[in-house]
């Protein structure tokens, strides 16, 4: 695993402090209000639901200015700061939201959208998207239970960016693993528990499973 630079650790560190600052005099703003016996309470949640909020706003600001690339990512470079500023996003801020099951679906898909990901309407993660910027889903699709999906290949020292395109009325059964490069076509079903790898191409209709997955039958298209 390629070692995260001093440079681009002060810059996440520059974005973090910000975001608090922000969050904090928002706080001291709400402060002011009547707020009654649960003072203190109410400004506690308040200042770590603002935190997230800031958090969001920073993150989409920095990938706005340095997005994401596809490809391999060299090493010394803007694309390799925009990576792993956006990694350690994950590691100190929103790990805490998307691997933990006491956020609701609905509201999870929120927290997806606000981080990048593409979601078509109706279309629902109960698992784990770890790479919203770089995952496209389309409409009437469902991750389930602890399914994971991700766009990048750590392999060593080599770092490596791929989008996850998934189709329409899709079903990712519970305990999925959809890797980086992966293409799901319309009406597909991933088993429950099946690993799909890397740059794996999943037609449309097709049924998945097992690991390594590999494809069980073709299902009937809607007419």
């Amino acid at each position: 695993m390629r070692a995260i630079k001093p440079a681009q650790i002060a810059v996440f560190l520059a974005l973090l402090a910000a975001i608090l600052t922000l969050a904090l005099l928002t706080t001291s703003l709400l402060g002011e209000l009547p707020l009654g016996d649960f003072r203190g309470v109410a400004l506690v949640f308040a200042a770590v639901l603002l935190v997230y909020l800031y958090a969001f706003l920073v993150y989409r600001a920095f990938l706005y200015a340095l997005p994401l690339q596809q490809g391999v990512v060299p090493e010394h470079t803007r694309q390799e700061l925009a990576a792993n500023v956006n990694i350690l996003f994950y590691l100190m801020l929103f790990n805490s939201l998307i691997r933990t099951h006491f956020l609701p679906v609905p509201l999870q898909r929120l927290v997806y959208l606000a981080l990048g990901a593409e979601l078509g309407a109706n279309t629902y993660s109960a698992g784990a998207i770890l790479d919203p910027p770089l995952t496209r889903i389309g409409s009437n699709t469902i991750i389930g239970h602890d399914a994971t999906i991700f766009a990048h290949v750590i392999e060593g020292g080599k770092l490596e960016l791929k989008a996850v395109v998934i189709g329409d009325t899709v079903t990712i059964g519970a305990a999925a693993v959809i890797m980086a490069g992966v293409r799901i076509g319309d009406h597909a079903i991933v088993s429950a528990g099946a690993v799909v790898t890397k740059d794996s191409v999943i037609g449309a209709g097709e049924i998945w499973g097992g690991i390594p997955a590999r494809r069980i039958k073709a299902a009937a298209l809607p007419q």
